[in-house]
């Protein structure tokens, strides 16, 4: 049973975090961060105009790709209610970002990310977990059949090509999610993401011929898929998995399953305040401008009560979710004998 003590750690934390402000809303900061990555946006499709039949598109989708991911970023934060009070007016938001912006069902990443908070790197009870075309632990793998368990034993090694197929999955399962009548105003998901689809065939093909447009999709979706995995990725892979009952404290079940990304201000921007992720998942609704100054409250007070505090850096991140998902794999390269 979860002593007293422990169950009033958070409260204790709340309370320093709130103290130093960090909790308030930043008007002005997404106002400005709106402004830049909607002229990004706006400029992007401006430039493949612009530019007509020119090979210099290629550079053009790359540096669209750059911008998806950054309107994802944004999205997340509306979602937490980082942005706006109101519930509505973050789904609307929301929608005109994911949905129409860039493809992706609001609702659907929405629901999933929910969840995922809720229940971080839980084998049952996380969506990011769950064993699909991955493996995240030995008893995935054990369990696991046809194309996962092929794709498990060399998951390390394939892991960042098969992030270049995210941007395309992520479009996938919006339009799945709108088949699902539990999907929440599925009707008008459905018709941001066809009017997305429509704008984006429409520009690329009618400025591009056929063969350069296949190029920048690709380009531009690729590299789209690889900047969001990458963004996501390091944060929870690797750290402890659970299963069954959850006894620990929200603080712990969060702190315990998280990883922070060490590094300055373009780190923060690149990864939209999510390299702090410790603290984005203690407090999901502070503006991810704050978490930089809330990490080191957040990173002394663990160490008071004595809570695991993982901070390391970049390369190591990526280094540790790849070893990780090889020992996952590791039943499927070296199969159990029976008998």
């Amino acid at each position: 049973m979860t002593s007293s003590l422990t169950r009033n750690d958070f409260a204790a934390l709340s309370r320093r975090i709130a103290d130093a402000g960090l909790t308030a809303r930043r008007p002005g900061y997404y106002v400005l961060r709106f402004a830049l990555v909607g002229g990004a946006y706006v400029g992007a499709w401006c430039a493949v105009v612009a530019l007509g039949d020119s090979w210099w598109q290629v550079a053009v989708a790359a540096f669209l790709a750059v911008v998806f991911a950054q309107v994802a970023l944004l999205a997340h934060d509306v979602a937490h209610r980082q942005v706006f009070r109101r519930a509505r007016t973050s789904m609307l938001v929301g929608r005109i970002l994911g949905n129409l912006g860039i493809g992706m069902s609001y609702s659907w990443w929405m629901d999933k990310h929910t969840r995922h908070h809720a229940h971080p790197n839980h084998a049952e009870r996380d969506p990011d977990v769950e064993p699909d075309l991955l493996v995240w632990s030995p008893d995935q793998a054990r369990a696991s059949s046809g194309l996962p368990r092929w794709f498990g034993r060399y998951q390390a090694w394939l892991f960042v090509p098969a992030l270049l197929l995210e941007g395309f999955f992520l479009h996938y399962a919006g339009f799945r999610a709108c088949l699902d009548r539990s999907t929440r105003g599925r009707g008008t998901e459905a018709t941001l993401l066809f009017a997305h689809v429509l704008l984006y065939v429409a520009l690329v093909f009618g400025v591009l011929p056929l063969g350069k447009a296949v190029v920048f999709v690709l380009v531009h979706q690729m590299l789209w898929g690889l900047y969001m995995g990458a963004t996501f990725a390091p944060n929870h892979k690797g750290m402890p998995m659970r299963s069954g009952d959850e006894p620990e404290d929200f603080l712990r079940r969060q702190v315990l399953t998280s990883r922070n990304i060490a590094g300055g201000r373009l780190v923060d921007i690149a990864y939209g305040g999510l390299n702090h992720q410790i603290e984005h998942h203690l407090f999901p609704a502070m503006p991810s401008v704050n978490l930089r100054r809330a990490q080191p409250i957040v990173a002394a007070y663990c160490a008071e009560i004595g809570v695991p505090y993982l901070r390391t850096g970049l390369v190591d991140s990526y280094a540790q979710t790849l070893r990780s998902l090889h020992a996952a794999g590791a039943p499927l390269r070296t199969p159990e004998r029976t008998g």
